[in-house]
């Protein structure tokens, strides 16, 4: 990815509010939301028995009992935030029960100290979502089961777009004023997948409908590949607050930083955290909290995701990289790397 492509998208930035009901957030109510909060640090999370965000999320497979295990790990080492995705056809199996899903993995979210941030679409992995029973993860490589939201090509069929939003508005409006909730990430890195600009229609439509119901919770879409311009100004101009992912090492990461601050919003790095393209807890964490930007890292738990394997190195055999890709913890909860969970709670302010 060329880095130095987010100057060009800096450069033509304009705040402004592009919707009718609710308002992109100004910078000084950004700010004043963040400053509500203590450092915020987390993981993007699904329990190590589900392969992707329809077995999280769907009747049969939602298991609090291990929700509430993982989330009690994550308390112990001072995270407060948690992203999580959820996914359009789990709500249309089921609206009401998805629902009281959500509610309930709220409480036990809670109860950890843990305010999540929830995911609506993505364009990343598998084309083709298919509710029922998953497939089984395929030994050795990355994310084999992870489904896209709402699919490709459904994503870029105008006549899907009124399903989903009543979709988007249900779920909203069920949660706008509810406080355990951190803020809506309204669309996982759109254009993903080959699908370039094609992606910018839902996107429109995503911050459309979360104007519409203007939640109390911050809005974003979180900024990927520097190469798509018309997507990331659109992300700039329409987030409440500035996220976005980075799995460069700590000169780059840093860079990217110091450029997005110039918005003058809060940011929040939703991804992050490849050891073998060495963006590491020991580097890129203290830089992120000494800049006060949120830190929450890929992966939490070695599961049915398979994502301590690298996206582009699958180890058929399913045998142990030599290094893990992501990931802190092994399934029965002790750590991968102790200085890393060491770092972690020190960072966090955890004895």
């Amino acid at each position: 990815m060329k880095k130095i492509m987010i100057l060009g998208v800096l450069a033509t930035l304009v705040i402004g509010n592009s919707f009718g009901q609710g308002k992109v957030w100004s910078a000084e109510k950004a700010n004043a939301w963040y400053s509500q909060h203590k450092w915020l640090t987390g993981a993007n999370y699904i329990p190590a028995n589900a392969i992707n965000q329809l077995e999280m999320w769907q009747a049969q497979t939602f298991d609090p009992a291990t929700i509430d295990k993982e989330l009690g790990w994550a308390e112990g080492i001072g995270f407060n935030t948690m992203r999580v995705f959820l996914h359009s056809l789990a709500w249309k199996q089921d609206p009401d029960g998805f629902k009281k899903r959500m509610d309930k993995f709220l409480s036990i979210a809670d109860k950890h100290h843990i305010q999540p941030l929830f995911v609506f679409f993505d364009d990343c992995w598998n084309k083709e979502p298919k509710v029922g029973v998953q497939p089984a993860p395929r030994p050795g490589v990355h994310n084999s089961g992870w489904v896209q939201d709402p699919g490709q090509p459904a994503s870029t069929d105008p006549a899907n777009f009124p399903g989903l939003e009543k979709y988007v508005k249900d779920v909203l409006t069920t949660f706008a004023h509810d406080r355990r909730i951190l803020l809506w990430d309204l669309y996982n890195e759109p254009g993903n997948s080959g699908k370039g600009d094609s992606s910018l229609a839902l996107l429109a439509k995503v911050f459309e409908w979360a104007r519409a119901v203007n939640p109390d919770q911050p809005v974003s879409a979180g900024l990927w590949d520097w190469q798509l311009e018309k997507l990331n100004a659109f992300q700039l101009n329409n987030s409440d607050v500035i996220t976005y992912h980075d799995y460069e090492e700590l000169p780059m990461h840093h860079r990217v930083v110091e450029l997005l601050k110039a918005n003058g919003k809060p940011l929040i790095c939703t991804e992050y955290m490849a050891r073998t393209r060495n963006s590491r807890f020991s580097t890129i964490l203290p830089m992120l909290k000494k800049e006060n930007v949120a830190a929450i890292n890929w992966g939490f738990v070695d599961g049915k995701t398979n994502t301590i394997y690298a996206w582009d190195t699958p180890l058929p055999d399913g045998s142990q990289p030599v290094e893990w890709f992501h990931d802190i913890f092994h399934k029965d909860g002790t750590p991968y790397r102790q200085d890393e969970v060491n770092l972690i709670k020190k960072l966090n302010g955890v004895n």
